[in-house]
């Protein structure tokens, strides 16, 4: 595993939309691993491959409750329910938080490491990480779907 660079607001491929991945391969897993050792030196709840500059439809996401450490490759969403406001931000847009409307509840399909299809629902963070990730593989950034941005408060 190695850490890779998170490429900030600004770089072309931020917003670009992701290509599927067909195939499970060393090279995915690789991305993965790095993707997962990035995201604990951040100090994140997710990741997007776009961030680390490879546009593959790949996310990880840790909220660090039991059960919510995910490995996302081709993710699609199957339903959402509900509309919550909520403030969030991202690693590729160090210094800003927003208030973005996200599902309270979202149900979606990816494929695992081994290949196999798992379904996954999510509520309150889960489902705001997933939807927060999922946009990143379409070339979207929470300041695009914002109600409002600020820059976050950097007195400690």
């Amino acid at each position: 595993m190695a850490q890779r660079k998170v490429v900030l607001e600004g770089d072309e491929v931020l917003r670009k939309k992701s290509k599927e991945v067909k195939e499970i391969n060393a090279r995915i897993l690789s991305l993965i691993d790095d993707m997962w050792e990035t995201l604990g030196v951040y100090n994140g709840i997710g990741l997007a491959a776009p961030q680390v500059g490879v546009l593959r439809r790949i996310a990880v996401i840790d909220t660090g409750n039991e059960g919510e450490r995910l490995e996302l490759i081709n993710p699609k969403i199957l339903s959402t329910e509900g509309v919550v406001e909520e403030e969030e931000a991202c690693l590729s847009l160090p210094g800003y938080i927003g208030v973005v409307e996200r599902p309270a509840r979202m149900t979606i399909e990816t494929m695992t490491r081994d290949g196999s299809m798992l379904t996954i629902t999510g509520e309150g963070l889960l489902a705001k990480a997933m939807s927060h990730e999922i946009d990143h593989l379409d070339g979207v950034l929470f300041v695009d779907k914002a109600i409002s941005v600020e820059m976050a408060d950097s007195e400690s």
